[in-house]
């Protein structure tokens, strides 16, 4: 698949909440990073079956439904295995009206096979913590939201 058709499909496995249809879409020693780590996020997977049980267990656990992914805005590169998109996952608590936006860009790497080899996730942890039902306080900073820093590795 070309980069734009995993885009493609990535999009659809996070409306679908699929951990398994997304899992598909790597290769087997794939890396999928999260650079702003929310809570309950590791920094990283690490292969195919790091990302299909990782997403399990937070698509699994949330009670968010995606209703829209808008806003998507994709920047190609000087090397045509490598997409940049940015977008709004916009989801539906259940409850009166309750929604939770949470902007975000990825970086994909396709390899020659055509599978994700390589993704950085850059999410907003603030609307992901909000997103999991995790309160976030009037004073946090980014750095309250990490399990980990850098250094912890």
């Amino acid at each position: 698949m070309s980069p734009r058709e995993i885009l493609d499909a990535y999009y659809r496995a996070m409306r679908d909440k699929s951990p398994d249809d997304l899992a598909d879409l790597y290769a087997v020693d794939a890396v999928h990073e999260f650079p702003f780590a929310a809570p309950g996020f590791p920094p990283c997977f690490r292969g195919r079956e790091e990302v299909r049980a990782g997403y399990r267990a937070a698509w699994g656990g949330s009670p968010v439904t995606v209703s829209d992914i808008r806003d998507v805005v994709v920047h190609e590169t000087a090397d045509p295995a490598v997409l940049i998109a940015e977008h709004v996952v916009v989801g539906t608590l259940p409850g009166p009206e309750a929604t939770v936006t949470v902007p975000g860009l990825l970086v994909l790497r396709v390899d020659g096979a055509g599978r994700l080899a390589h993704v950085r996730d850059y999410m907003d942890g603030y609307g992901v913590a909000a997103a999991r039902g995790h309160g976030v306080p009037d004073n946090a900073s980014a750095g309250d939201l990490h399990e980990r820093s850098p250094a912890d590795d």
